[in-house]
């Protein structure tokens, strides 16, 4: 019987139907993945994974707490110069970086924050509008144009007549330079906003602060900025036995003789998490305290809180003062000019670039300044904010009284400590009460919360608007005029303390701008190579000038030969000197041709070699597959 043979066209359909299950396939992965991707960028587009190293897109705990507990919706504007800023690509590579921490919040909020992005366009509404919210322009745009990059926030309060009134903070800036503190200086407008009135703060102080209208006496200039943003509340001292819960920060100025019952209510305000500020001081200098005729020496114009210090571990000497003469700040004095040693003019280096309070600040000038540190068996820490370089040395406070008509007199015998003196600090712990024998007193506390918080500044004079401000008249009407940074350093104290625990947690982070590390190991070795080399042009420099003054001498004799060598040294030095520009050159070209070629083998790494190995396993993976494909068959 024959056997049966199928016609070889039957192959083709089989082919077919193979090939139309793959196109069914991959129509059907496209039906599927399309709407998925629709679907995620609508309801799942704040669901990210942050992969950076220091976690720069996630919020941290203190920020998730301030978005969770907004009473009333936020309105915010992100303000930014799209068009202006083109050629600007580290400004709008910060633009990313905010909008991206702004959508976060957003995110988070659940619909209490709106968030809107505008560009301001010259001479246009957008533009007005970003001016009227309280947004500062910066100079330097494509064109000349201004540059706006601010955010306005806005949000409606009731009134204490009972109605709504608009409530309009701002950031007029996003300063790059202050990228660690992004997240803070945001969370703080948020959390500012949400707030429905002016906080209220107590001031207790021996100083006439808040002025004395009945002897002509002006409010100080720095009080009278606090007021504007607080509600500021006068305490008397020496009936103050009880600090209240609502009282949101306490500044304690120049606590002079404070009655037990003072320090006691202080104490336990501490102990309850309440926001405290302390400015004492070796010789306040404002201080209208009279001569007593019995007294040897000068009058007592020093401050000292010696129960609490010692409860909270804290070194301070009110006898002792800070000199510095590497900051000496330049005064008149009896019609000439000169540096004092005791007046310091502290600058950038000395202030914690790292902290919220002097992170902006560029200048602060103090007078007369102690200093804090901590006993051994102390179970708190400080963080400085304010600082003396290590020049500095203490003296006691008497000798700068008894310089007081000649400040030079201080600079005789000066013998630097090489010690960075603190003047101001964060003291932070858990802190004990200086008051246990009150342990039976109803509602006492023995201890506080731990990671508990006090602001110590070791001057009250910085607060005078001597050290910082001038009067200048301006058609007709006299303004001060700031000179340094101190209004702004106790506006940013109290604005800090004021915040929530939440936001007090928010530290400063790292920023997204990644630093090339391998060229600058490279400079380093280079800069090392040409001080190297400058240090022994400088020797052979001195050695020729040497040799020189040792021929002058024979001038007289032997004028002509001395002449000739002394040209002779002169041409040697100058050959030399070129053999050592040269090999400066080199080293310089070293130096480039090492980071040129770091940054070919970078891009050859990412033009080249990454593409090629993602098609060499393509490849790879495609003949396994069609291998595997065939031995199936």
């Amino acid at each position: 019987m024959p056997r049966l043979r199928l016609p070889p066209v039957f192959s083709v359909p089989l082919q077919l139907t193979r090939r139309g299950a793959l196109y069914a396939g991959l129509m059907l992965l496209v039906l599927v993945f399309v709407p998925l991707i629709v679907v995620s960028s609508r309801w799942l587009h704040a669901s990210r994974i942050d992969l950076t190293t220091d976690k720069l897109y996630t919020l941290t705990p203190g920020t998730l707490q301030i978005v969770d507990t907004l009473q009333r919706p936020l309105r915010l504007t992100l303000y930014f110069s799209e068009h202006a800023t083109r050629d600007l690509p580290q400004l709008r590579s910060y633009e990313q970086r905010v909008n991206e921490m702004l959508q976060e919040m957003v995110a988070r909020s659940h619909g209490r924050i709106r968030l809107q992005v505008i560009d301001p366009v010259p001479y246009s509404d957008d533009e007005a509008s970003a001016e009227g919210g309280g947004l500062t322009a910066a100079n330097g745009g494509s064109n000349g144009e201004r540059v706006f990059f601010g955010l306005a926030g806005s949000a409606t309060v009731a009134s204490t007549d009972g109605e709504t009134v608009e409530k309009t903070l701002a950031i007029p800036f996003f300063d790059p330079a202050r990228e660690t503190f992004l997240e803070y200086d945001i969370a703080k407008l948020l959390y500012e906003l949400n707030q429905a009135s002016k906080p209220p703060i107590g001031v207790v102080s021996a100083l006439p602060v808040a002025g004395n209208p009945a002897l002509g006496q002006p409010v100080w200039t720095a009080i009278k900025q606090l007021d504007q943003l607080f509600d500021m509340r006068m305490l008397d001292a020496a009936t103050l036995k009880h600090v209240d819960d609502g009282i949101k920060v306490l500044l304690l100025i120049h606590p002079k003789q404070l009655t037990l019952d003072a320090q006691y209510a202080i104490d336990q305000y501490v102990l309850r998490g309440g926001h405290l500020a302390v400015f004492v001081d070796p010789d306040a200098e404002l201080d209208a305290t009279p001569y007593a005729a019995e007294s040897p020496t000068f009058p007592d114009h020093s401050s000292d809180l010696p129960h609490l210090f010692a409860a909270w571990g804290v070194l301070y000497d009110p006898r002792k003062v800070v000199l510095d003469r590497s900051r000496a700040l330049q005064i008149e004095l009896a019609g000439s000019s000169l540096n004092h040693p005791a007046m310091l003019d502290l600058g950038a280096q000395e202030l914690n670039r790292n902290d919220a309070i002097t992170a902006s600040l560029q200048r602060i000038n103090v007078s007369s300044a102690g200093y804090f540190d901590l006993a051994a068996d102390a179970h708190t820490r400080l963080i400085p904010l304010l600082q003396s370089t290590a020049e500095a040395e203490v003296v006691p406070t008497q000798r700068v009284l008894d310089a007081s008509n000649d400040p030079g007199s201080l600079l005789q015998g000066y013998q630097p400590d090489n010690v960075h003196y603190v003047l101001a600090a964060r003291l932070r712990g858990t802190f004990n009460s200086a008051f246990p024998e009150r342990a039976g007193e109803a509602g006492h506390l023995a201890q506080s919360a731990p990671n508990a918080e006090v602001i110590l500044v070791a001057d009250t004079d910085l607060l005078s608007d001597r050290l910082w401000v001038e009067p200048q008249t301006m058609l007709g009407q006299t303004m001060m005029q700031a000179f340094a940074n101190n209004g702004d350093f106790l506006t940013n104290l109290v604005d800090n303390l004021n915040g929530s625990s939440a936001l007090l947690s928010i530290r400063g982070r790292s920023t997204s701008q990644r630093p090339f590390t391998r060229v600058d190991a490279l400079r380093n070795v280079a800069d090392q190579k040409f001080l190297q080399k400058e240090h022994e042009l400088e020797q052979e420099l001195a050695e020729t000038r040497r040799r020189l003054d040792e021929l002058q001498p024979s001038k007289g004799s032997h004028g002509s030969a001395v002449s000739a060598e002394q040209r002779q040294e002169i041409e040697q030095f100058r050959q030399r000197q070129l053999a050592i520009n040269q090999e400066l050159r080199e080293v310089q070209h070293q130096l480039n041709a090492e980071i040129d070629a770091l940054g070919l083998r970078v891009k050859f790494i990412n033009i080249v070699l990454v593409p090629v190995l993602v098609v060499l396993i393509g490849l790879l993976y495609g003949w396994r597959r069609s291998r595997f494909s065939r031995r199936r068959r």
